[in-house]
């Protein structure tokens, strides 16, 4: 690093967003996490012996992924080297590489990466790393917000420790916020700014576990707001923290791992009958920018796979809301796709008609070759009664419009797919079939 090199990063982090100069520079100073971090914990143990193998970081923004990895860097003997990537590609790693091998031919000193948003790397990127995690040539540390096992490859997952960091508390986050308040190093300090109990309560309530999030809103109000007259003190009350975060921030990615987790709840929730929680998930979706035409089509899916004949009015329900949200738009779709949430939720639930056709698909698969009885062949053609095609009732002219026939093929006679339970209009269903095959004429 020359002297240009030097100021930029002397620069850099004095001019940084307060969140990233507030961060700890050991272990004892990170806040929360303590099911990784307590004493005695594997990762605490590691960090504090210098004995670090390959890790993944996963967990929400605002958690602590940079700053775990920036204490490492401050405690370790080895070499730290760090790429976003976002920004860097195959020629950064390949220059890291090339570096952690001379470090440790003439030094015997390893080499820890830290590759932020790990997951951006495509899968010849993430190959690339392997040979030299595996020989030691590198000690990874990848932080990444998506569910790792699904973003990243799972040889690297083999070769490192996956550790999940969960959102701050509300308590972690009010110690960060009095830390930023105060604090004359790192922190706001020398702005000579108080705050209120009210005012940190609110911050650390809306920033839904994500310090970043809180330490912004408090930057904001410190730079913004005019000290006191009387004492030159900067009062930061609950009127000024509404001002700087208007908005709660809500965990939600329309592109990531967490649309899969709202929304498989949202459709446990409805197939559950807690019609509460599923209105909690629409809405969560929706706040977050979910498109109500994916909505709409879960509902759907559910009202026939967990409801099914229970309710045949459920379909209905969920079909229309479909057709309605993509002509009415937002935001009176939010009215629409609720109205199916709850029909779906608090419809009684059967999923015969799912066991039905899955079952029928592995018969399908089992006797492709199954041929249709000759009785039920196509006769409207001239030549078909000398191919057999005969013999076929027509239910309608018998008493309760039913005869009982052979329908399935040789092999499946005697077959049950179907299986109407005690639910709601199944129960109905049941008893009708039963009724239907109990007494009925040949």
């Amino acid at each position: 690093m020359d002297l240009f090199d030097y100021m930029r990063e002397q620069s850099k982090d004095k001019d940084a967003p307060l969140a990233r100069r507030l961060r700890p520079k050991k272990l004892s100073d990170v806040v929360g996490q303590e099911h990784i971090l307590g004493p005695g914990k594997l990762l605490t143990r590691a960090i504090e012996a210098d004995r670090l193998s390959s890790v993944i970081l996963y967990g929400p923004p605002g958690t602590g992924k940079t700053t775990l990895a920036y204490v490492i860097a401050n405690t370790t003997k080895a070499d730290f080297k760090e790429i976003n990537a976002t920004t860097s590609g195959k020629k950064d790693m390949e220059e890291v590489v090339r570096e952690a091998r001379n470090t440790l031919g003439m030094y015997g000193r390893k080499t820890i990466l830290f590759v932020d948003e790990i997951h951006r790397f495509n899968k010849a990127q993430q190959d690339f790393l392997l040979p030299y995690v595996e020989d030691g040539t590198v000690i990874l540390i990848g932080a990444t917000t998506e569910n790792p096992y699904f973003e990243v490859n799972s040889a690297l997952i083999s070769r490192s420790t996956v550790f999940q960091l969960h959102p701050l508390t509300e308590e972690n986050i009010q110690t960060l916020i009095r830390r930023a308040v105060y604090d004359k190093e790192q922190g706001m300090g020398i702005y000579n700014a108080e705050i209120t109990d009210e005012a940190v309560g609110f911050l650390a309530d809306m920033a839904e576990g994500d310090a970043r999030n809180a330490l912004n809103a408090v930057e904001l109000g410190i730079l913004t707001t005019e000290p006191d007259k009387a004492d030159g003190k900067i009062r930061i009350t609950l009127e000024v923290a509404e001002e700087c975060i208007q908005r709660r921030n809500i965990k939600y990615d329309k592109d990531g791992d967490n649309h899969y987790d709202i929304i498989s709840a949202f459709i446990k929730s409805m197939r559950g009958s807690d019609p509460d929680a599923a209105v909690y998930y629409l809405a969560k979706m929706l706040y977050g920018g979910e498109s109500v035409t994916f909505i709409a089509r879960r509902i759907m899916i559910c009202a026939s796979e967990d409801v099914g004949m229970a309710d045949p009015q459920a379909l209905q329900v969920a079909v229309a809301a479909a057709q309605a949200v993509e002509r009415v738009g937002m935001p009176e779709s939010q009215l629409i796709l609720a109205h199916a949430a709850v029909y779906v939720a608090t419809a009684p639930k059967s999923n015969s008609v799912t066991n039905a056709i899955y079952a029928a698909m592995d018969a399908v698969k089992e006797h492709g070759r199954a041929e249709v009885p000759p009785h039920l062949r196509d006769a409207h053609y001239s030549g078909s009664k000398d191919l057999g095609h005969t013999g076929y009732k027509y239910a309608h002219d018998y008493p309760k419009h039913y005869v009982e026939q052979q329908y399935l093929p040789d092999v499946l006679v005697g077959t049950t797919f179907y299986e109407p339970s005690e639910q709601g209009r199944e129960a109905d269903i049941r008893k009708w079939m039963e009724y239907l095959k109990g007494d009925s004429p040949e």
